[in-house]
């Protein structure tokens, strides 16, 4: 239960310092018989820096809890 604990305080660690991430899609553009243009649509997914210091919380809370044990 410890090793969950610190997994999930890393977990934490990593949302508070990167908020957000990019990622791509392809979508077609135009569709002539035989000739496709396709283009990459960009779609960023954003979070608080809040959600990550909860996570961090949760974690110093499963390893106490693991620790008292």
């Amino acid at each position: 239960m410890k090793k969950a604990g610190i997994v999930i305080l890393i977990a934490g660690l990593l949302l508070t310092i990167f908020t957000t991430f990019s990622y791509f899609t392809r979508e077609k553009v135009v569709d002539l018989g035989k000739v496709e243009i396709t283009a990459n649509k960009k779609h960023r997914v954003a979070w608080s820096p809040l959600v990550g210091l909860g996570v961090i919380g949760l974690g110093g809370v499963v390893f106490l809890m693991a620790s008292k044990k």
